[in-house]
């Protein structure tokens, strides 16, 4: 089992986009503190390559972030302000789901610590997302041949909005996505199969349609990886995430999603999404307890 790991988010933001970055340093320490994973299983990517990467963005768009050249609405967008570390932070991640989604294929499962980024476009980010990481994994896997067919399964709050636009009509990709129907993208794309969530929904009904749905997919598409976003901003803490599901509800969709995935003998490629709780210890417990579950579960 093999985790993308990185240390490059000390660059200059905004304080209030700092406190949800911290997860991704405590993420790995908590796990090695509770003996969950050894610093050997520890891994940092190198960047992704400009050749990688635009198998999946355009061209344009590539070089206003790496020339630092966005206009100012396109960084509103984005949500950050640019910057040569943010680049070197989103290609960093990028390059970390491609080698963990690699690692999946031969050993089961990988981690990125980070990743998830689902609401960057070819075209433009937005959302917090600059690169779309689970799009670039999918068309490098695709271009190499190491895989045919392609199942995202997006379990974050919000939409997969620029990954549902990024293979529209692509028969080689599957976008399945569970998000609030309220939530943002307040425009939503069309994913292969949506299943809007209404607010307030508590344990029992999300976890009802995510066992409903799940043998439906994995006999339509028969997938050869798995790329699985599993978000926490299900959370009933989350600040922005209008659900009631609860510590145990997320771990349970965890177990539900893997054991399916494993009784198939489908590799995964987990990334963790997002996740706005008021404590950090309920987003980095949450996170935590999807690396225990597809550790246990894949063996």
């Amino acid at each position: 089992m093999k985790i993308a790991s990185h240390d490059i988010y000390t660059h200059p933001l905004p304080a209030d986009h700092r406190f949800p970055m911290l997860k991704y340093e405590l993420i790995p320490a908590q796990l090695l503190r509770e003996g969950v994973i050894t610093p050997a299983q520890l891994f940092a990517p190198a960047p992704a390559t400009e050749e990688t990467i635009l198998l999946t963005h355009t061209a344009e768009y590539w070089h206003k972030l790496r020339d630092q050249t966005l206009e100012p609405r396109e960084q509103r967008k984005i949500g950050f302000p640019q910057s040569p570390a943010l680049t070197l932070r989103e290609i960093v991640i990028t390059q970390g789901t491609i080698d963990i989604s690699l690692h999946a294929l031969d050993h089961g499962i990988g981690f990125n610590v980070a990743g998830g980024t689902h609401h960057a476009f070819a075209d433009h980010g937005e959302g917090f997302c600059l690169l779309n990481d689970f799009a670039v994994a999918a068309n490098y896997l695709l271009h190499r041949q190491r895989i045919k067919q392609a199942l995202v399964i997006d379990l974050d709050v919000h939409q997969g909005n620029g990954t549902a636009a990024l293979f529209a009509g692509n028969p080689h990709v599957y976008t399945f996505s569970m998000h609030g129907a309220h939530n943002y993208p307040f425009h939503k794309e069309t994913s292969d199969w949506d299943i809007p969530l209404a607010d307030g929904m508590d344990n029992g009904t999300y976890l009802q349609l995510l066992e409903e749905a799940l043998p439906v997919l994995i006999n339509r598409v028969k997938p050869d990886l798995v790329f699985y976003l599993s978000g926490v901003d299900i959370l009933e803490t989350d600040k922005f995430g209008k659900l009631k599901v609860t510590q145990q509800g997320c771990l349970e969709r965890d177990e539900m999603v893997f054991h399916s995935l494993k009784k198939h003998h489908i590799p995964c490629a987990v990334a963790m999404g997002g996740g706005y709780s008021t404590h950090i210890r309920d987003i980095v417990n949450a996170h935590c307890n999807t690396f225990k579950a597809g550790i246990r579960i894949y063996g």
